[in-house]
């Protein structure tokens, strides 16, 4: 459906499942993950979470695994070519807009704080960040307080002047990164850096783990603040906050973010697969492999090491600060605590987030340009121009206006929380409902090498798409009227609505275009005969 130079398609199977795995693996499984699990009482959250990963996140995952490959066979690879055949018309074609759109923009922001850990290693790596080990703990906090603030720009607005030169720098080193692995292509950009990223992170994280693990009892004056301690709070359920409507829903959103389901990019990844590799499998591995590194390793090591060195009381008031304020300012002062050897796990810290940030990046930007490519039937050189400027434009806006960090949270907001229930719901019901559960439930195991146990397929017709409905309610009970008015309060969150606006009139004007040019070449855009297998 596009000029492409070459047809792309993953060299192995192990190759997806990395990459896939690599796309929800980010900053969310290390810092808002433990961030959640602590401000929503340690092992009682687990409970509601495990149960979201069974019931949305990984049927969910099925659907969009399946989706990507049968789109993949009939030469599609964007969201609303898949989601126009799935939902059998145009409606579903404009409405996988979302697909393209979620990726965008949430790329604006997130490559900006994918180059705040590149940053925090260099300065690990080179010294640290000022943060005195011999003062209080009020006084450290503050120091890594006012580093973060002055490195982010969060006290002005413009990277260059409430924040520094060097943040920019840093910050076009991760953009270059980013565009040069999606422009070299699926095989050999994308899969071949997730191939030893992946691998590297474990380690990193494993080194950090181990170091986490035996601190036993730093200090004397605080005996309860150990280790067994600090895992008891993550593994130990108190019941009573089950009763907790927001613990739940906080579970939910999780797996959302940690999936990376709902975000247009599993649907984009799987339609590069060959026509009979295995998604019941791969789907199930790939997600496995995400709840290694945020349950098993995000986890243990954020929330045991705050634990440990803060007590429960300063690590829940860290939480309420923001998901960043644990990752970025309350565990530098843990590393403080750790004499010499602090700047050496600090260095492995920051560069395994970054590790983590840019195999999520990476996916973000695929969707795009395969849209592109597709839509307006330009070669991959062509796309990654347009996919610059847009970026571009999008990341500058981003970092100029960083006072407080409202510019960019506004987007993640609308677009990385909001948007993202939408497009699940969505897809769920493209799959099971307009598609067929039937038809979609063959598909999936076309090729397969495992069955997906027969109950799931009541659970994808009605119990996925009632609980995210719920789910969707509650949150927009308890959010959207606040988000609402903030927006019409504040200058700069009706700037960041604005983009959003102007990035998604953007991609209709290419919907529209592509669609003229699909059904002038006679393409089955509307899903109406099957794929040749």
């Amino acid at each position: 459906m596009s000029k492409h130079e070459a047809k792309q398609e993953w060299g192995t199977r192990v190759g997806v499942i990395l990459a896939v795995a690599g796309s929800a693996v980010g900053l969310g499984n290390f810092l808002r993950f433990p961030g959640q699990a602590a401000a929503n009482g340690g092992g009682a959250f687990m409970i509601p979470y495990f149960c979201a990963l069974l019931l949305v996140g990984i049927p969910i995952g099925w659907a969009e695994w399946t989706m990507g490959r049968y789109g993949g066979r009939k030469g599609m690879h964007s969201a609303p070519t898949i989601l126009g055949v799935f939902g059998g018309g145009g409606t579903f074609r404009y409405l996988g807009i979302i697909g393209v759109l979620i990726p965008l923009a949430v790329s604006f922001y997130y490559t900006y704080i994918e180059a705040w850990c590149l940053g925090y290693f260099w300065h690990y790596v080179t010294g640290g960040i000022g943060v005195d080990a011999a003062a209080p703990v009020a006084e450290q906090a503050a120091s890594a307080g006012a580093f973060y603030n002055t490195f982010t720009g969060r006290e002005a607005n413009g990277v260059l002047t409430g924040g520094s030169l060097e943040t920019f720098i840093f910050w076009a080193i991760t953009f270059g990164i980013n565009i040069w692995l999606v422009f070299r292509g699926i095989s050999k950009g994308i899969e071949k850096f997730v191939s030893w990223a992946m691998p590297a992170m474990a380690v990193c994280a494993l080194i950090v783990l181990v170091r986490v693990l035996t601190l036993g009892t730093p200090d004397p004056a605080n005996p309860d603040q150990n280790v067994l301690n600090g895992l008891a709070y993550m593994w130990n359920p108190n019941f009573e906050a089950l009763s907790n409507p927001q613990t739940w829903l906080a579970a939910a959103g999780q797996i959302f973010f940690s999936l990376s389901v709902g975000f247009g990019v599993i649907i984009n990844y799987a339609s590069y697969m060959k026509k009979k590799d295995d998604v019941v499998l791969s789907g199930l591995t790939a997600s496995a492999t995400n709840e290694l590194f945020e349950v098993g390793f995000g986890g243990l090591i954020t929330i045991t090491a705050s634990f440990v060195f803060l007590g429960t009381a300063n690590m829940i008031g860290a939480v309420q600060g923001g998901t960043f304020g644990l990752g970025f300012t309350t565990l530098p002062v843990v590393f403080a605590h750790m004499g010499a050897f602090g700047n050496i796990v600090g260095a492995i810290w920051f560069f395994m987030l970054f590790l983590a940030a840019i195999t999520s990046s990476i996916s973000m930007y695929q969707p795009s340009l395969a849209f592109f490519q597709e839509a307006l039937g330009w070669g991959r050189k062509q796309s990654t121009s347009l996919l610059v400027g847009i970026c571009l434009v999008g990341s500058f806006l981003v970092m100029y206006y960083s006072r407080g960090g409202i510019f960019w949270s506004t987007i993640d907001d609308w677009v990385g929380t909001f948007l993202i229930f939408v497009l699940a719901m969505i897809q769920i019901i493209a799959f099971s409902w307009i598609f067929g559960i039937e038809k979609g439930w063959k598909e999936a195991h076309f090729g397969a090498q495992i069955r997906i146990p027969g109950f799931y397929k009541f659970i994808m017709k009605y119990v996925t798409p009632t609980y995210l409905l719920v789910v969707f309610i509650a949150f927009c009970w308890q959010n959207l009227g606040s988000w609402l008015k903030s927006v019409a309060d504040e200058p700069l969150r009706q700037g960041a609505v604005g983009l959003i606006l102007a990035t998604a009139l953007i991609l209709v004007v290419c919907t529209f275009l592509g669609t003229k040019r699909w059904r002038a070449a006679g393409l089955d855009i509307d899903g109406k005969h099957a794929p040749n297998d």
